[in-house]
């Protein structure tokens, strides 16, 4: 009779034993990837009543039994989850110790002017926001950089960040990440730059990234205004003048813009305006610092819609490549 006991147990646990091998080794089972989130101060108990409720695991108390044995149940990270549909059990829990939790892209344009930039930011609903309603210099102020203004600090990327991640966090990332870029770009800059410092390497090349459409056309544009600031002359670059009319702006740039005087108006004064006019990307930076040996000193965008430039070494030439590509083409519409 004990032998018949002792067979049945025998053949119970080994039976329990392979159904428990199977919980942990075959796949969840699910349908399609889910989304799940393991919230802070859950218990391994509750999460796997939780995670049993919404069919991602077939047996709770395999799970918690599993967690004990293993450790797991102190070291599983919260978050939200992709949980995909051929992971098993032992992977899940790899999944939460890591925690490899779901990423989120954002992407900050180059050329983007602080307004812009916040527009995007604001309007991530994955983001814990808290600068809504904050001016810029207040902006400025919570994430450590009080006093400065904003535009032209934060580098144009894609950011990728678990939900839940504050704006402030993601503002702290990209400042720094500008920062580091442009330190860099300043050390190996070329000598005798009519740049007194990287913050003005930063507002040339701000200048540069709205001017230039075409990416092998960056430094020969950065040549010209590197020329124009040798020779004292002024910048006369329309997006500096675009960024001074600011909302006023209403898409088409006209003569009374250009003889209006405002801090940003290269047309009315000599030098680079006050502060950067957009987010400059690296090729920008680097166009900055080392501008195209050139005797250029004009240039005008093509009329066939490239998004190219002719450039020209006196005015006279500039005249004619204007009434190729500007003024008849205006006569034309």
């Amino acid at each position: 009779m004990l032998k018949k006991i002792l067979g049945l147990i025998l053949i119970v646990a080994s039976a329990l034993a392979l159904d428990f091998y199977f919980f942990l080794n075959k796949p969840l089972g699910l349908s399609a990837e889910e989304v799940y989130t393991f919230k802070l101060g859950t218990s391994v108990s509750v999460l796997a009543r939780d995670l049993e409720n919404k069919k991602i695991i077939s047996n709770r108390m395999y799970f918690s039994i599993w967690a004990q044995l293993t450790g797991s149940a102190r070291k599983l990270k919260a978050g939200e989850y992709l949980i995909s549909a051929e992971l098993n059990t032992l992977q899940l829990f790899a999944l939460m110790k890591k925690g490899k939790v779901r990423l989120y892209s954002l992407t900050l344009v180059e050329g983007f002017t602080f307004k812009q930039m916040m527009q995007r930011i604001n309007q991530t609903k994955s983001l814990k926001h808290s600068l809504q309603e904050l001016t810029y210099a207040q902006i400025m102020q919570k994430i450590g950089h009080e006093g400065e203004h904003p535009e032209g600090r934060f580098f144009p990327d894609t950011y990728r960040f678990s939900k839940g991640m504050s704006d402030v966090a993601l503002l702290k990332k990209s400042y720094n990440e500008m920062q580091k870029r442009l330190d860099k770009v300043w050390q190996q800059r070329d000598k005798k730059l009519p740049l007194k410092s990287a913050y003005e390497a930063l507002i040339l090349a701000s200048i540069v990234e709205k001017e230039s459409a075409i990416a092998d056309e960056r430094k020969r544009i950065s040549g010209v205004f590197t020329n124009r600031l040798r020779k004292n002359m002024k910048l006369q670059t329309d997006p500096t003048v675009i960024y001074g009319i600011g909302d006023k702006y209403k898409g088409n740039i006209r003569y009374k813009h250009l003889r209006t005087d405002t801090p940003y108006n290269t047309y009315t004064r000599k030098g680079l305006p006050p502060t950067p006019i957009a987010m400059p990307g690296q090729g920008a930076l680097e166009a900055a610092v080392h501008p195209d040996k050139t005797e250029s000193i004009f240039f005008v965008a093509m009329s066939d819609k490239s998004g190219r430039h002719i450039f020209s070494t006196t005015l006279k030439e500039h005249e004619a490549a204007v009434d190729i590509h500007q003024r008849k083409k205006k006569k034309l519409k």
